[in-house]
């Protein structure tokens, strides 16, 4: 079930029933402005929703006008311990906010934080992890448990909801995909607010990926979510990609291409894996709602694919086009890449 609370970050509409947007953060030094600029700019031509920055002193508040004036999308400040740095980034325009409320002072520091982001609306992100626990909770239960994550990531909007803020976004992430399924399914059950869905250190690409998909997709299937990170160790534009074809993997995201391709086996007499690959990376970019198969064999062509839009059918040395099933050319192997993407700009 998506939240109840609907939040506006720049635009960007988390929660109420809103699109799963998704997320990633730039990896780039915060002390190189052109390199996070550029890499926002890829971010936001990747199809990324929000981007992050990491705002770890004063010096990283100049990121936030450069990359604000070359990107369209929202853009969230990651904020720890000084809430300063929060005061700062919400003057100089940013759209969200990244903090844990219990680590940056006092409660007058934290009213100062609530009324800058209220005046310039400005929604909050709790972000609460494996590694963030607070020692009394730690003691309580022993361990970062998904108990601990959930008991955790409320405490800290009380600490908002004292001085009646409730643009709020909740996240319990942790490492361990379990810990991080069930820490959601409680935050569910027992508030309205939108939950940021994320693994957190997943590891590399393919681990990080497998992770992710297993945390989040068990949880979107459900109706658990409204945003989401897949975090990796690589290049956060993998992160967006990555997340993208999570959405499209459980149907949550219909549009654009979909893509199927058999696993090969003894009967495929031609490069079907190379040849899959470069139609997928073709394809990246299309925002055509079709259904595209690649395909071994006839047995796995237009029969049990007969559904996709336009494949191919591996012959030996040679391929067939369909489309619906059925069959419109038969080109010679290293033609059928070419073929393909010259009926798929028919379509």
């Amino acid at each position: 079930m998506s939240s109840k609370i609907k939040v506006n970050a720049g635009g960007v509409e988390i929660g109420g029933g809103a699109p799963i947007s998704v997320q990633s953060m730039v990896n780039i030094p915060s002390t190189d402005i052109e390199g996070s600029v550029k890499q926002c700019v890829e971010l936001e031509k990747a199809g990324c929703d929000i981007i992050r920055i990491a705002i770890p002193n004063m010096d990283a508040i100049s990121l936030i006008e450069p990359i604000k004036k070359a990107v369209s999308v929202p853009i969230v400040a990651d904020i720890h311990f000084d809430y300063r740095l929060a005061l700062a980034a919400v003057s100089a325009g940013i759209d969200k906010v990244r903090i844990n409320p219990g680590n940056i002072g006092d409660e007058a520091r934290v009213h100062e934080v609530v009324k800058a982001c209220r005046a310039k609306n400005v929604p909050i992100r709790i972000g609460v992890n494996s590694g963030s626990l607070e020692k009394s909770i730690l003691a309580k239960y022993g361990s970062p448990t998904a108990d601990a994550l959930c008991e955790s990531a409320l405490y800290h909007a009380s600490l908002l909801e004292k001085f009646d803020f409730y643009d709020i976004v909740l996240s319990m992430k942790s490492s361990t995909v379990g810990t991080m399924i069930k820490a959601y399914e409680l935050a569910s059950e027992k508030c309205d607010y939108p939950l940021h869905l994320g693994v957190t250190e997943a590891g590399t690409e393919r681990m990080g990926l497998i992770k992710s998909a297993a945390g989040l997709g068990s949880l979107l299937l459900r109706g658990i979510g409204d945003t989401v990170r897949v975090s990796l160790t690589d290049d956060p534009v993998k992160e967006v990609y990555a997340a993208k074809d999570i959405l499209k993997a459980i149907d949550i995201d219909t549009s654009g291409v979909k893509f199927i391709s058999c696993p090969t086996c003894g009967r495929t007499r031609i490069d079907l894996i190379g040849i899959a690959k470069e139609v997928q990376e073709k394809l990246r970019g299309c925002e055509k709602n079709i259904t595209v198969a690649v395909m071994g064999c006839i047995v796995n062509g237009p029969g049990e694919a007969r559904e996709a839009d336009i494949g191919i059918a591996g012959g030996d040395g040679t391929g067939l086009i369909f489309k619906k099933g059925e069959i419109v050319r038969k080109v010679k192997e290293e033609e059928l890449v070419a073929a393909l993407m010259e009926e798929i700009d028919k379509l």
